[in-house]
């Protein structure tokens, strides 16, 4: 389904609202205005395919925008908007764009990135007034074709520059579109059962996310509200669960963390009795973080895990994760193999690269040894984590690949760290990574920032909370005290500006 369907069916139901500011729009204005959109960019010489690039924060008007590519077979293409100009321009370079939409503060350094990538200039529209006048004097009487347009999407980049996956426009008209991640909505109980009202979902991260993307697209499909935050806020996201009766609602552990560091009476003061599902991802969650918010809110916790790329995924529902403590679930719809370095399948409890594969794909060509190039294989994706597998089927994660500690030639994982340090109570939040050491090859380090105000034997108290609790060698022997880590919107350390930031100090 899509706007032109729900607007006929419930026309004063709210397509979506922001969770700050109550800006909203209706599922007829929704159909009137992305229609209206369609024709301007159709006038402006857009055709199927085209690329249209987004460079906007989160705002009501994020929906419009979306559903004219999506009903008229342009490519939405949403970029960061907190990158700079250099780099952005690599993405610009990437997708080529026909249009460019950007929010008024942010031209300036779109203008400069667009003129770094040598592309040709590109239609402009600026998310300003004269936006939402050149919308409303726009009429759908040269309207194109109604077909379902793509996506074309940005990986975070946290560990170089970004990779880009397509989606290429389907052809088919927008109402006869599968519901997106549809054996996942199912999984997660993002499906309404029978007789139950359509979702009214929470979206607190950045909508250019591939995930909160996705689950936008979804509830709208299946004609739901979505309640869109400006940013993420720990009080503001229960006072929005609240206000507008969510039912569901998706988030990264980081903000678990943040939300359960409130005081008690503050987290009391909310009714969350609507709350029916909340959905977690992008990042592992540590068990602690996961166990004191199923005490908080009960079990509506589900958790998945996949790649943007699309190879597989796994789920796992909150009493499954109570069995499982720590796991992301089983495979769904594909399969999971753990390998080695050299694509070697390693039995069960046995920690590799974590290899998604879709249903139906091949088995890789393997050499006497069992070794195989398993990035060559059709239906194959690695997308750099390690874990393994319980004799169950579970995966637990270990980290990433790129951030395993080898020190004294034994593997160290961050996260079983990570995990330990985090129950620490002075401890808001931390990332623990290796560093060059002459004698071990990589030493541990841990960067911690405080719940207050850091004693002065801080460091030295953590050190000494790791040694009673794991193995010395995997302990931190220097622990970095800092204000506030770097992370991502969804929750992921930038471990190069961390280093930075350390190297600074």
């Amino acid at each position: 389904m899509y706007p032109g369907v729900h607007s006929a069916t419930m026309p004063d139901r709210l397509a979506l609202v922001m969770a700050g500011s109550g800006d909203r729009i209706t599922w007829a204005e929704l159909d009137a205005r992305s229609a209206a959109l369609a024709t301007v960019w159709h006038r402006a010489g857009l055709a199927t395919g085209d690329v249209l690039l987004l460079v906007l924060p989160n705002d009501v008007r994020w929906a419009e925008i979306a559903w004219s590519c999506w009903r008229s077979g342009l490519v939405l293409a949403p970029v960061n908007t907190h990158l700079g100009a250099a780099e952005l321009a690599p993405l610009v370079q990437m997708a080529r764009p026909a249009a460019v939409v950007a929010g008024a503060e942010l031209v300036p350094k779109v203008r400069a990135a667009v003129g770094l990538a040598g592309i040709p200039d590109p239609v402009w529209s600026v998310v300003d007034e004269g936006y939402d006048r050149m919308v409303s004097a726009a009429r759908p009487d040269d309207a194109p074709a109604e077909t379902m347009g793509g996506r074309l999407l940005f990986s975070s980049g946290t560990t170089g520059r970004p990779k880009a996956f397509r989606e290429s426009p389907s052809g088919v008209h927008p109402r006869e579109v599968s519901l997106r991640y549809a054996p996942m909505m199912t999984d997660l109980g993002v499906v309404p059962r029978p007789g139950e009202e359509p979702p009214t979902f929470l979206s607190p991260g950045p909508a250019y996310h591939t995930a909160p993307m996705g689950f936008f697209h979804a509830v709208h499909q299946l004609g739901g509200t979505v309640v869109m935050a400006e940013r993420f806020g720990a009080e503001e996201s229960l006072s929005a669960i609240e206000r507008h009766e969510v039912t569901h609602s998706l988030w990264v552990p980081t903000m678990f963390a943040r939300m359960l560091r409130l005081p008690a009476e503050v987290r009391g003061r909310y009714d969350l009795g609507s709350h029916r599902v909340a959905v977690h991802g992008a990042a592992p969650c540590p068990p602690s973080v996961k166990r004191a918010m199923l005490e908080w809110w009960g079990p509506i916790l589900h958790e998945y895990y996949g790649s943007s790329e699309g190879y597989g995924r796994t789920s796992i529902g909150p009493e499954e994760w109570l069995a499982h403590s720590g796991s992301v679930g089983r495979a769904k719809g594909g399969a999971i193999r753990i390998a080695d370095a050299d694509g070697r399948d390693l039995p069960v409890g046995e920690t590799g690269d974590v290899w998604l594969v879709r249903h139906g794909a091949p088995e890789p060509s393997r050499r006497a040894d069992g070794a195989a190039d398993l990035a060559s294989t059709p239906g194959w994706g690695c997308a750099g984590d390690l874990g393994r597998l319980d004799d169950e089927g579970y995966l637990y994660l270990s980290g990433r690949g790129s951030e395993l500690i080898i020190t004294g030639g034994v593997n160290v994982y961050p996260p079983e760290v990570e995990d330990v340090l985090a129950l620490h109570p002075a401890v808001a939040d931390l990332a623990v990574f290796g560093v060059p050491d002459g004698d071990l090859g990589e030493q541990v380090c841990a960067a911690v920032q405080p719940l207050g105000p850091p004693g002065p034997g801080l460091a030295a108290e953590l050190v000494e909370y790791c040694r009673q609790r794991l193995a010395h060698f995997k302990c931190p022997r220097v622990i970095h005290v800092v204000e506030r880590l770097p992370r991502t919107e969804a929750g992921k350390v930038r471990r190069g500006d961390l280093r930075t930031l350390l190297q600074d100090r």
